[in-house]
């Protein structure tokens, strides 16, 4: 039997949770206003029923001049914690705007160095190929 490193708890409690991470075939922006803070044809598309898909973007294809680490951090049991920048851009309303697991769980490996965020404080366009 295959042992993980470092194993969600989540899912060793709800083996039957199913969280999927593919690949966008496309590109994915995310934009305050005017201004560019993300360009990715290197997207992954993380689809975690019942919530809608979300997008995380390779750090690379972040412009983290535009960003500021916060303090705020969450805990998921199926990914891990969770650590927050907000989007300068967008003021008081880009706080908290983009969150990344740095030391996601073993089952969710693929979304480390990348960050997601909210569709209710930025701009998340996705334009398939």
């Amino acid at each position: 039997m295959d042992k993980r490193a470092n194993p969600a708890p989540g899912f060793q409690r709800n083996p039957d949770k199913v969280i999927t991470i593919e690949p966008y075939r496309g590109t994915v922006t995310v934009r305050a206003g005017d201004a560019v803070i993300a360009r990715s044809t290197r997207a992954r598309q993380l689809s975690e029923p019942p919530y809608p898909a979300v997008f995380y973007i390779p750090f690379d294809d972040i412009d983290f001049d535009k960003l500021a680490r916060t303090r705020h951090s969450t805990h998921c049991p199926y990914k891990g914690d969770a650590s927050y920048w907000s989007v300068l851009p967008a003021g008081e309303s880009g706080k908290d705007a983009m969150w990344t697991y740095e030391q996601p769980f073993d089952e969710v490996l693929e979304i480390r160095d990348h960050g997601a965020f909210y569709t209710s404080k930025v701009t998340v366009e996705a334009k398939p190929d």
